[in-house]
């Protein structure tokens, strides 16, 4: 292999690594340093020291303990020479030696210990009630999703100046006004709870179907927030909208394998092969949207998207779909949770119950709905539309703007693919 060669795949390897490691490095020097902002920083440095020596020394066998390391000692270091007075910091510096010595003592052992509640306490420390409610998620998505400030604003159906604002303006906040860097008390976690949940549902998101990249789905990002969704059931058992979530996941879960080919390509829902769907994931799906209707939760967002993947799940091919009883789900669901993106949602399975003509009257009611301006999943809605009812013209102009605007390079490709099979316009 040449040098360049090793180059390029240690840093595709820190590249990965940081993807993986970042949330758990960033929630750990929070409960060290206090300072969101700070611990961000910090992590950040330890990052740049990575693409400096492991180029040269080799990616070490524990990266995450490496960078933890390698940020706890720059943390030490920038406090000791900012010489401060203030009490709250020399606490700090206190503690954050103790804890060098510690781990001088015992070598990797406590860099190893499970870092769960560390990303929970930032979780919930990031959405706190001090911050607008759009605020805490995405601040909370940039620091433990694991997502840039441009996969964030694609979530949100916003421009990518506007959501890195918002992160800013919510670090600063944060730290004006000396939040406590603890999980709340117990009669406090509800408050939160929505925003959290919407943090755990978005990094899922991004890992079901990218938004950028090359690789249609990034399987790790579905894991930690299936990991996270667990936890939250665990510590708060009696919300019927935790359990909603995690059925949701764990059915969407239950397809990723099956959601891409051999080369990586996109197959989408009707086309895949039932038979690698996980049927272990289903059925905890399964109990965990039990539970969430028990618990009078059946018409909570997160419950009624979790029946709609339910009723794929329970149908043995896709012919057996029930879509008449989607649709009426979609439309609970657009009754509790307004947005575009839910009626153009619907309008698929309108075209799936109703057929398309119906459901192309629908979307292009959508069209001048400025949140989906740049959304590409509209032209790739309406193309398809077009497609079944014979306009292929008409269809193609549609799968060539969706692939334009497409940021995940599978999903593109896919997009054009379906562009070429329809006849010239």
């Amino acid at each position: 292999m040449t040098p360049d060669r090793t180059h390029h795949d240690i840093h595709r390897a820190i590249d990965a690594v940081w993807r993986m490691e970042s949330a758990r490095v960033i929630a750990g020097l929070v409960r060290m340093v206090r300072d969101v902002g700070l611990a961000e920083e910090l992590a950040q440095d330890a990052l740049v020291a990575a693409l400096e020596k492991w180029p040269e020394t080799g990616v070490p066998d524990n990266p995450g303990a490496w960078l933890t390391t390698t940020a706890r000692n720059r943390a030490i270091d920038r406090l000791r020479h900012l010489k401060l007075r203030d009490e709250k910091h020399l606490q700090v510096a206190y503690e954050l030696e103790q804890l060098q010595d510690d781990a001088d003592r015992r070598e990797e052992h406590l860099l190893d210990d499970p870092v769960g509640d560390d990303l929970l306490r930032l979780m919930f420390i990031s959405c706190h009630p001090v911050l607008p409610p759009e605020s805490r998620v995405a601040l909370t998505l940039r620091l433990l999703g694991g997502l840039e400030t441009g996969e964030i604003a694609r979530a949100f159906l916003a421009a990518e100046a506007t959501v890195a604002q918002r992160i800013v303006r919510a670090k600063r906040t944060l730290a004006e006004a000396n939040v406590p860097f603890e999980i709340p008390r117990r009669e406090e976690l509800p408050e939160r709870l929505s925003a959290v949940l919407g943090v755990v549902y978005l990094v899922f998101n991004e890992g079901y179907a990218a938004s950028t990249g090359d690789d249609w789905i990034r399987p790790a990002l579905c894991e930690e927030a299936l990991r996270l969704g667990r936890v939250l059931a665990g510590l708060m058992p009696d919300e019927s909208e935790v359990h909603g979530l995690v059925a949701l996941m764990e059915i969407q879960a239950s397809r990723l394998h099956a959601r891409i080919g051999a080369d990586g390509e996109p197959i989408l829902l009707l086309d895949q092969d039932r038979s690698r769907w996980d049927r272990l994931l289903i059925r905890r799906g399964l109990a965990a949207l039990e539970r969430a209707q028990r618990l009078g939760g059946a018409l909570g967002p997160y419950a009624l998207q979790a029946a709609i993947a339910a009723c794929h799940a329970r149908a043995v091919t896709a012919a057996d779909t029930d879509w008449v009883r989607i649709v009426a789900l979609y439309d609970a669901l657009a009754q509790l949770a307004p947005s575009p993106v839910v009626e153009l949602n619907r309008a698929v399975a309108v075209s799936m119950a109703f057929g398309p003509q119906v459901a192309l009257e629908r979307v292009d009611a959508l069209r001048g709905e400025p949140k989906l301006a740049g959304y590409h999943l509209l032209p790739s809605v309406r193309g398809d539309l077009l497609f079944k009812l014979g306009r292929e013209p008409e269809a193609r102009v549609e799968f060539e703007r969706a692939a334009a605007l497409a940021g995940n390079g599978r999903e593109r490709a896919l997009l054009l693919a379906r562009a070429a099979q329809c006849a010239p316009a």
